[in-house]
């Protein structure tokens, strides 16, 4: 068994079972990776993929509990690759995060630019997409840190930690009967068309959790992944936005009104996660601390070591998140 041949079957895997695709990424042959592939079963004794001619179909039983030890295998050694570059070049390598357009756009800037500052030999890369894209980013190992509040929890291989509370508000045009209100209700909210999140973004379940348990059934007209966007047909007329608190700008948005909406909704946590037995590097735990203070290196640590996402959650059940 070598481990070439396990990086294969776990490449070959992540590529929908498409053995070009995967050639073409680890830059090497078709012919190579079946013949390593078919080298790997025959030691083993049983087939990993089942097949239809020549093209791989499925994992089969087997095969999906060999992929597993193969992932952790493999990144135990990327584990060793990164633990040997922090004592030769502890203040370079690259970083990888995914996250969601809210938290890229409003929460991270200062963030990100402070760390540049501190590690210029550091490779910053962000990926945007879905929070459940995100969370299988970093559950598979193809991003460092995931930051989102969405589907983060459905990943066990997540070590998740806790960053920030943050509500929403409703932006309104200053010209909006809402805007005249001295305080809204979720009545006032559901009578006018919606403009808001798409489902599963950015706390979107609050908003349904809240309107559902008032028997309310609120006319959502547009979503959309992107608060700018949500913004700009607030603006057009289509109806009223609900949007993270951090997406309003008083100066930029100065056509709008910031209507205070966290009487309504429930608060939503933003959290940061990663992949468990990730090696973390200095600059990495830098990046958390920067992000979230109170998560310290010594806090990680001790979050890293408790063995169930119960443990974990007890660890952080009596901490008082800032609120963005």
């Amino acid at each position: 068994m070598k481990l070439q041949q396990l990086r294969y079957i776990w490449e070959v895997s992540r590529h929908d079972l498409n053995v070009s695709a995967t050639a073409a990424s680890l830059y090497t042959s078709q012919p190579g990776i079946s013949k390593q592939i078919r080298l790997l079963e025959d030691e083993l004794g049983v087939e990993i993929f089942s097949r239809s001619g020549k093209h791989l179909t499925k994992v089969t039983p087997a095969g999906e509990q060999i992929l597993k030890v193969a992932g952790d295998i493999l990144r135990q050694v990327e584990g060793i690759r990164q633990l040997s570059q922090e004592f030769k070049s502890p203040n370079s390598g690259s970083l990888s995060i995914a996250t969601t357009h809210t938290q890229a756009r409003y929460a991270l800037p200062d963030v990100i630019g402070g760390f540049i500052a501190k590690y210029p030999k550091v490779s910053l890369h962000m990926h945007q997409g879905t929070p459940l894209q995100i969370s299988e980013q970093a559950a598979d190992g193809t991003v460092d840190f995931a930051i989102a509040t969405e589907a983060l929890a459905l990943f066990n291989d997540l070590i998740m930690m806790p960053c920030y509370r943050w509500n929403r508000c409703v932006l309104v045009p200053k010209a909006h009967p809402l805007a005249q209100l001295s305080e809204l209700t979720l009545a006032d909210v559901a009578a006018h068309p919606i403009v808001t999140y798409v489902f599963g973004f950015t706390g979107r379940s609050r908003l349904d959790e809240a309107f559902a348990s008032q028997g309310l059934a609120p006319q959502v007209v547009f979503t959309a992944t992107d608060a700018d966007v949500i913004k700009t047909y607030v603006r057009l007329g289509l109806g009223i936005g609900i949007v993270a608190d951090m997406a309003f700008d008083a100066e930029s948005d100065d056509d709008l009104v910031a209507l205070n909406a966290r009487h309504l909704f429930a608060s939503s946590v933003t959290s940061i996660g990663f992949r468990r037995g990730t090696y973390l590097r200095g600059f990495m735990y830098d990046f958390i601390e920067a992000f979230a203070p109170h998560l310290t290196r010594h806090v990680v640590d001790e979050v890293m070591a408790l063995s169930s996402r119960e443990a974990r959650e007890a660890y952080f059940a009596d901490i008082s998140l800032p609120v963005y």
